[in-house]
């Protein structure tokens, strides 16, 4: 019995396939026999925002004609001789010149030391560990915009001092750390976050303020960028002050200042306090002894050399000027030399800044100080 032929329908609808798939397999058949069956690349033959050869050919000419032009050099004088149509993209022509292997690419960082934190400890006695912040600005009845400053004792949750200053300013900052060490005597340490006046992005995250701390012998704790809760009692100390001054301000800057004088004396005195099994803040504070002394240059020990650090953060090292960080401005630095030649490792008192090559120029190598987990 003679079998009978399928129509292309018909074994479309078997097979589960359009007819269009069906043709096209048929005529890819009788085009290459088996060969044209198999899979061919996907890749389209023309991509739309592709560059012409033309326009490569003239960008390799350009460039190896001036080997420092960037992309953006390169591209305005192609546009200006051959026009704005079709000319490739500054991404574009970065990308070639990176695959052509003629960037010269980005400077490579020069690491520092790395070195790691000591881990935020806990106060067992009064003055063992001040907490300094800004509490958010705010404005007082007349429209003046006021900063207030605050400082606790953290071992007994006293509230050493809130000013209300009109910026956040080095000197005016200053200024309230000097009376109250003088009323109230220095800290072993003070913890703040990494924000100006206290914390700066250069070496060792010091600012004037932090260094000038160091200096008197108070040792810095920043906490961690981006986790206030290393501060938590401070921050809940800001809450509270919000609720009951600054949310209903007075009417005027030395107003508001009274009222958040008074507010502190309630605090320190007659608020109970949770955290020391509700006894006043003033019940666990005691008279702090540590008197600030006199501030000197820095001196170093035999076989250091010792530069002086100018009003724009530099020294002169081997008649070369070299950047240390605006933190030690006015102040001496120690060099240290290594065993490894032209090395020299850079201090600030006891604190690594980081390390002198002389065969470099510009910065230092800044030491990185990362906090250990």
């Amino acid at each position: 019995m003679k079998a009978r032929r399928l129509t292309i329908q018909e074994l479309c609808r078997q097979f589960k396939i359009s007819r269009q798939t069906a043709y096209k397999w048929a005529r890819r058949y009788r085009q290459k026999g088996l060969w044209g069956l198999e899979d061919r690349s996907r890749r389209p033959r023309r991509l739309a925002l592709q560059s012409a050869r033309v326009w490569l050919r003239r960008l390799r000419r350009k460039r190896l004609a001036h080997p420092t032009w960037g992309a953006r050099k390169l591209r305005h004088e192609l546009v200006l001789r051959f026009g704005r149509q079709g000319a490739p993209a500054l991404a574009t022509i970065s990308r070639w010149l990176q695959r052509w292997g003629l960037s010269r690419g980005r400077r490579r960082r020069r690491r520092g030391p790395v070195l790691l934190r000591p881990r935020l400890g806990r106060a067992r006695r009064p003055h063992e560990v001040w907490t300094v912040d800004f509490k958010g600005s705010y404005r007082v009845g007349d429209g003046t915009r006021v900063e207030p400053l605050t400082v606790r004792d953290l071992c007994s949750r006293y509230g050493l001092t809130i000013t209300l200053l009109r910026t956040q300013s080095l000197a005016r900052t200053r200024r309230v750390f000097r009376r109250l060490f003088g009323e109230q005597g220095v800290p072993e340490r003070i913890r703040c976050d990494n924000g100006t006046p206290f914390g700066g992005g250069g070496p060792t995250g010091l600012t004037r303020l932090s260094a000038w701390w160091v200096k008197l012998g108070i040792a810095v704790e920043f906490i961690t960028p981006g986790r206030p809760c290393e501060n938590g009692a401070h921050e809940q100390f800001h809450r509270v002050y919000k609720a009951e001054v600054a949310a209903r301000p007075a009417r005027t800057r030395a107003a508001q200042q009274k009222r958040s004088t008074q507010w502190l004396h309630h605090y320190n005195h007659e608020r109970p306090h949770e955290a020391l099994g509700m006894k006043r803040p003033a019940e666990v504070f005691q008279k702090n002894r540590r008197r600030a002394g006199k501030v000197r240059a820095w001196q170093y020990p035999e076989g250091w050399e010792r530069c002086w650090v100018k009003g724009n953060g530099e020294i002169h090292w081997c008649g070369v000027r070299r950047y240390v960080g605006e933190a030690f401005v006015r102040d001496y630095v120690g060099l240290k030399r290594q065993r490894q030649a032209g090395v020299w490792r850079v201090y600030f008192g006891p604190l690594l800044v980081g390390e002198l090559h002389e065969k470099e120029v510009g910065s230092i190598r800044m030491a990185k100080y990362a906090r250990a987990r």
